[in-house]
């Protein structure tokens, strides 16, 4: 198993220490992209892919670790999408 499996299956566990960074990797992987907002876009993250899918989030700060919530809203639309299997 790769990284990059290992870090899915350690979002899939809704970690209480999951970063920003790991979860921009993340939807990388399942093909999502940040959408560019100017220069001031604020702390609010829009991800988009092929198939334009957005999921919105909101960057933490001034820690770099992710809402429990935020990680359970991403899982569900991923499952929704069909880019993960449900449990």
């Amino acid at each position: 198993m790769g990284r990059k499996e290992k870090l899915v299956e350690r979002f899939l566990d809704i970690p209480t220490d999951f970063t920003w960074d790991e979860l921009v990797k993340i939807l990388n992987y399942f093909g999502y992209f940040e959408l560019k907002k100017g220069k001031t876009g604020g702390s609010r993250r829009k991800f988009c892919n092929a198939n334009l899918h957005i999921i919105s989030l909101h960057k933490p700060h001034p820690s770099n670790i992710v809402k429990e919530y935020a990680l359970r809203q991403v899982k569900d639309h991923l499952q929704a999408k069909g880019e993960i299997k449900n449990e």
